[in-house]
């Protein structure tokens, strides 16, 4: 799916030059001129990146900000904004914006900066996927096998699974067997990166499984 740029602006002059400029490079775009309409907006799961103003009724940039980054479709923010200051700049950074731009700014300045917002937007879109898959592979173990899955990712051997969970090294490695048969993954090293993919923590893990969490220093 072809990326959208979002052009988010109360200023309706602005929103329309932008749009022409934008277009003009080839974009796609798609123009709001509140908060509130863009978070309308039909195509919610769709890539692309936000280019927000700041100060704006009722609802600002910083609010837009901080609403997408808990929503399913975390787009990457550009701020473009006429009036801006550097402790401004620096709240909007660490919140996670990708950039923040004069409305004077060159366009080779924001072409580029959304070109850095459409290509986080594709890792991170990625990285969603990959933790999505990996839960669902999750999902269909059970808790034998994910209490395996858990000393694994601990670094626990068999003899101290068998001891935490009472029950013999032979059937330790039985549940072992089975768990990478399930998974089709082999290596002790993949199990743990499947496991920090799905962003899951041992705590977790261990909840998951219905069994608390063995002592185990490693």
């Amino acid at each position: 799916m072809t990326p959208t740029i979002h052009v988010v602006d109360d200023d309706d002059s602005f929103l329309r030059s932008m749009e022409r400029r934008l277009r003009g490079h080839g974009y796609t775009v798609a123009t709001y001129p509140s908060v509130a309409r863009f978070f309308e907006r039909p195509d919610s799961d769709a890539p692309g990146c936000v280019l927000a103003d700041l100060q704006m009724p009722k609802q600002s940039g910083f609010d837009l900000q901080e609403t997408l980054a808990e929503s399913k479709n975390p787009l990457p923010v550009v701020f473009v904004t006429g009036k801006g200051d550097i402790p401004t700049s620096v709240r909007a950074m660490r919140a996670g914006a990708e950039d923040f731009l004069t409305k004077r700014a060159a366009t080779a300045d924001l072409v580029a900066a959304i070109d850095r917002a459409i290509a986080r937007d594709a890792r991170e879109r990625a990285e969603r996927m990959r933790a999505a898959e990996a839960r669902k592979k999750l999902a269909l173990l059970s808790d034998r096998e994910l209490q395996m899955l858990f000393g694994i990712a601990k670094g626990m051997q068999n003899r101290d699974m068998a001891e935490a969970y009472g029950i013999s090294e032979r059937t330790v490695k039985y549940h072992r067997t089975m768990l990478t048969r399930r998974l089709n993954i082999f290596a002790s090293v993949d199990l743990t990166r499947l496991v920090q993919e799905a962003g899951i923590s041992l705590e977790e893990l261990a909840a998951m499984a219905g069994e608390a969490m063995p002592e185990h220093d490693g």
